[in-house]
């Protein structure tokens, strides 16, 4: 598909005067890491993930048809009835308080789809959201985000064209998510979800996430995820921020190359369920993507001193038990603990005894391989 098959060919808004939409979208972590990109929100690398569970977002979408084109939302009132339409044509709210600084983010990626939802400027909108982990800690809070209001867009657009197949739904969801967050497109339907076109993956796109479709090992199924919350305060520099260094950086072309080589390994290893060499590749893909961080110009550290206590207490307990737990990491200091179903017991018992002390206040969350967004 292209760009053109997103662009509405007929819709007629005046059928829907005022509705409510309201999406439970996961987090993602990805295994081999998107980082570097080209406009509008292209990857310049394959990427691959698992969805999780535990770690998500619920927004919801509350919109009114605009009454004429003076209608503006007003500072007063809590409820969209109550308000007005502004020149941005809508309101968010976070955690139950208002957000002007999520204003410019939100209003950047209306404006980036509205020719494949031109509808939305039809509407008076007010926009709730809320997470179940900490904002801007390393949790890929845009990635849930982003693809739950992307869900609820889809969903007002169904409703003018009821004969719209759930494939569609799904991969323009994805489509307009990754116009607002790259790796949102990764949050939308799937326990594995690749992004960006790879001669290995059937059906791959630049363009938006698809279902890893092929055979996934036993080993796999219900994996776990703890996420040790060594810093749950915002990041010291941008995802955004640092997806733009990556151009003209020194290493990333080889960057690029070895990521596209590691979505070959890995699907070998996804269906041998070899996960020996999961632990090598998806530590290594982690270690990368910081060192790409470190070697740009200007170069950053999100890793804390705590990150790497974690990460050597890892080593030592998989030295000494022969444990398939690994980590990986976001872009942020917290670390992701991975493994087999088989290891939880032994695994959470560790994590209690020997790691939750690194974490800002012995914080930790226990997360598992979902399968993608939920509309309630």
């Amino acid at each position: 598909m292209t760009e053109q098959d997103f662009i509405p060919q007929y819709y007629d808004s005046s059928i829907l005067t005022e509705g409510s939409y309201t999406w439970k979208t996961p987090s993602n972590i990805a295994l081999v890491k998107y980082w570097g990109k080209k406009d509008p929100q292209i990857p310049e690398n394959t990427s691959i993930s698992f969805t999780l569970n535990n770690c998500h977002t619920i927004t919801s979408m509350e919109f009114i048809k605009r009454r004429s084109e003076s209608d503006h939302i007003s500072d007063q009132g809590e409820t969209l009835k109550q308000v007005q339409r502004d020149e941005m044509n809508f309101e968010i709210y976070f955690e139950g308080e208002k957000k002007e600084a999520f204003k410019p983010k939100i209003a950047s990626f209306f404006e980036r789809i509205k020719r494949y939802a031109p509808y939305l400027n039809d509407y008076n909108i007010v926009i709730n959201s809320k997470n179940s982990f900490p904002h801007s800690s390393g949790i890929a809070s845009s990635a849930s985000g982003m693809s739950a209001l992307a869900l609820c867009i889809m969903s007002l657009e169904k409703e003018f064209n009821v004969s719209m197949t759930d494939d569609y739904f799904y991969k323009k969801a994805s489509f307009l998510a990754r116009l607002g967050s790259g790796s949102a497109c990764r949050s939308i339907k799937g326990e594995i979800v690749v992004w960006g076109k790879h001669e290995l993956i059937a059906g791959s796109s630049d363009l938006y996430g698809v279902e890893f479709a092929d055979e996934v090992h036993e080993s796999f199924k219900n994996y776990q995820d703890t996420i040790l919350l060594v810093d749950t305060g915002e990041k010291q520099v941008s995802s955004t921020v640092g997806h733009g260094l990556m151009h003209g950086h020194p290493f990333a072309k080889e960057r690029f190359k070895q990521a596209e080589e590691n979505i070959s390994k890995i699907k070998t290893v996804l269906k041998s369920g070899d996960l020996k060499t999961f632990v090598n590749l998806v530590e290594s893909e982690a270690l990368t993507l910081h060192s790409m961080m470190m070697t740009s110009n200007p170069y950053f550290i999100l890793m804390k001193p705590n990150t790497l206590k974690i990460i050597n207490k890892i080593w030592e307990y998989r030295a000494t038990t022969n444990s398939n737990l690994c980590f990986t990491l976001d872009a942020g200091a917290n670390v992701h603990l991975l493994f087999p179903v088989i290891e939880k017991e032994n695994v959470s018992k560790f994590v209690e005894k020997e790691l939750a002390q690194y974490c800002q206040n012995n914080q930790y969350i226990c997360d598992i391989v979902g399968n993608g967004a939920t509309l309630l």
